[in-house]
């Protein structure tokens, strides 16, 4: 994976949270990063705006409950932008993810993001 920035601070906090992804997974990660902010500066899905703060406050702070998830699914209600279910689908292949989301332009969103990255292992209920 190119280092860059983000990808730095991505790495950075997956060390100190002693996580382990392999460098695709980082990429993926990057990449709905990417896709979450193109399409908050139209439907404001986050209040976060800054590329760093997201990569904290939507990456690692999703990711932080990785040690603690057992099990073949998860759902995730209320899922907003898919946080944390989307990261956690992309740290974790195998997990099978249910995103719950009543507000169509977020589920819209999922939804795109499920068919551009693309994860095979999240579904989207609305």
């Amino acid at each position: 994976m190119p280092s860059s920035p983000l990808s730095s601070l991505l790495a950075n906090g997956l060390a100190a949270m002693r996580l382990e992804l392999a460098p695709a997974a980082q990429a993926t990660l990057l990449a709905y990063l990417d896709l979450l902010a193109k399409w908050n500066r139209t439907y404001n899905l986050t209040a976060v705006r800054d590329p760093g703060e997201m990569v904290a406050r939507h990456l690692l702070d999703s990711l932080a409950v990785l040690p603690f998830v057992h099990g073949t699914s998860l759902v995730d209600l209320g899922s907003g932008a898919g946080l944390p279910g989307i990261p956690l689908a992309i740290a974790r292949p195998d997990l099978q993810v249910t995103l719950v989301e009543s507000n169509g332009k977020k589920a819209r969103f999922q939804r795109e993001a499920v068919r551009s990255l693309p994860l095979a292992n999240v579904a989207i209920a609305q």
